[in-house]
């Protein structure tokens, strides 16, 4: 089913859930398998597996990034290029991915209440921008268990800076500097601000146990900023790497995050 997800803060700017249940046979309330993933929720019979295991599933479509939800938020200063610098040079609480690390943690919160869900056996999942998402949920929700990032995306954002990295996916960054500080006379105060949307930040405050897929070659992710995140975590954790690979699927990755999660 579809449904809206009321924002949190001063305007209510909509974003959707779309949730599959099938009660599981070894208990009477059902797992959740709640995933975070970027822009549109995906086809929802790719995900017809995980709900005939007895997962109820549930995908986040980002604010303002596709599906039916829209960011109808307004903030001082450009959002050129993308969603990091929107709100940068407003205050820090109104910076957007602030707004949408908390619809991360209302949407578990959902989750949890649902007759169907075990509150116990709930796990996260993402890639990319999802991934990023998977981390900050499990860190603003601590019932979260089992999280499972690949590719994540929202890191060390002074590191992609320095590694001369501010490229497709962090490109925003380079347009920002070049088009509102081009002597670079802000850039201690702008990456300052973007610590409170960096995720290596939140990473101690993680109780879930993790499985992390990596590949060793991306550039669009690149490994250090990931692990900026990774050796902050002092829950459980392992990581899958990729040497080869770079910011695109895993292979064999869905089987071992499936089976990781089925054990909730």
């Amino acid at each position: 089913m579809c449904g809206l997800l009321g924002s949190v803060g001063h305007e209510f700017t909509p974003s959707w859930l779309n949730l599959g249940t099938l009660p599981s046979a070894s208990s009477g309330r059902g797992l959740s398998f709640f995933m975070v993933m970027v822009g549109a929720s995906q086809s929802w019979v790719s995900l017809m597996p995980c709900v005939a295991e007895g997962f109820t599933v549930a995908a986040l479509d980002c604010r303002g990034e596709g599906g039916r939800s829209q960011d109808i938020g307004s903030v001082k200063g450009t959002t050129l290029r993308g969603h990091i610098i929107r709100g940068l040079d407003d205050t820090p609480n109104n910076l957007l991915f602030c707004y949408v690390f908390l619809d991360t943690a209302q949407l578990a919160g959902i989750v949890m209440d649902l007759p169907e869900v075990d509150p116990a056996r709930v796990g996260a999942h993402g890639g990319s921008q999802g991934g990023g998402l998977t981390l900050v949920c499990a860190a603003l929700e601590p019932r979260i268990k089992r999280a499972v990032p690949f590719n994540p995306f929202l890191l060390d954002y002074q590191r992609v800076w320095e590694m001369d990295q501010a490229q497709r996916a962090y490109e925003e960054l380079s347009v920002w500097f070049r088009l509102h500080d081009p002597r670079h006379k802000r850039q201690e105060e702008v990456f300052r601000r973007l610590g409170y949307i960096d995720v290596q930040h939140l990473a101690l405050r993680i109780y879930a146990e993790i499985l992390w897929g990596i590949g060793l070659s991306d550039t669009t992710c690149p490994p250090s900023t990931q692990f900026a995140a990774y050796n902050k975590i002092v829950a459980p954790k392992r990581m899958d790497t990729y040497p080869d690979y770079g910011h695109e699927m895993l292979p064999q990755f869905d089987e071992a995050a499936f089976a990781f999660l089925r054990e909730l």
